[in-house]
């Protein structure tokens, strides 16, 4: 959770190319990111993979208007909407991009070559045939908001009583990448999104780090059996609705265009 999804960054800087907010030069820079190169196999039109400056190109020729995000895990099929072979593959992936203006989806696939401690990152996103059909389970921005702040309150109230404290060096690395990301926060969606999806998207990454210090700090004082179970108990949910909360934020550029507000 404290990593961006790529689907995100696909999603955040193809709305701001596609609204003309910004370059082609600097969307492909911002989505690739760290990585070393993307493209994109599958494209109706095109007998191999491409480059990603041609493929949001020919994306916007075939009638793209806009990207929506899915972040699915298993029994919670979030922003998908069909077909099962499309689910299937965001599922394995737990990620996608869906197209606004034609019935296509992206999916990631990662892949690291070159010896350790430098590690080159392809990406190979998969284009497919979606369903046209409203996603599943994805709220509103003002609706991820409210539940983050109830689900945030809920899970640190739970967690406390079970000593599952914010300590020693796995807890300490998490909160010092957390604030270094939070130092250039502006970067975390595109020009031509509203302020209030940038916050909901520092809410939900803020609800990141406490899952990943939660989990990867050790049981802390959950010794028993009972207090692990009340543990992953309070987890789940804050997971579940920061997912929400972050398909709800990258969404909202497409949501406000159809609401008439851009």
């Amino acid at each position: 959770m404290l990593s961006e999804p790529r689907s995100g960054r696909l999603a955040a800087w193809g709305n701001a190319l596609l609204a003309g907010l910004v370059s082609p030069d600097d969307a492909v820079l911002a989505i690739v990111g760290e990585d070393a190169v993307h493209r994109v196999e599958g494209l109706p039109g095109e007998s191999g993979p491409v480059g990603l400056t041609l493929a949001l190109g020919r994306l916007r020729a075939l009638g793209v208007t806009g990207l929506r995000v899915a972040l699915p895990a298993p029994g919670h099929p979030l922003g998908l909407s069909g077909p099962p072979e499309f689910n299937a593959r965001a599922l394995d992936a737990e990620e996608a991009a869906i197209c606004q203006g034609a019935a296509l989806g992206l999916v990631p696939e990662v892949s690291e070559a070159g010896p350790e401690g430098d590690l080159h990152v392809e990406v190979l996103w998969h284009c497919l045939p979606v369903r046209e059909a409203p996603p599943a389970d994805v709220p509103s921005l003002g609706e991820a908001e409210r539940e983050l702040a109830e689900a945030l309150r809920e899970a640190t109230d739970v967690l406390s009583r079970l000593d599952v404290a914010g300590s020693g060096p796995v807890a300490e690395a998490a909160i010092d990448a957390y604030r270094a990301r939070a130092e250039r926060g502006r970067e975390l969606l595109a020009p031509g999104y509203p302020p209030r999806a940038v916050r909901v998207l520092e809410l939900a990454q803020r609800m990141g780090l406490l899952i990943s210090v939660a989990y990867e700090n050790g049981h802390g004082g959950a010794v028993s059996a009972s207090e692990m179970a009340a543990r992953s108990q309070a987890l789940r949910p804050v997971e579940r609705t920061a997912r929400r909360a972050q398909v709800a934020a990258y969404n909202a550029f497409v949501e406000e265009r159809e609401r008439g507000v851009r």
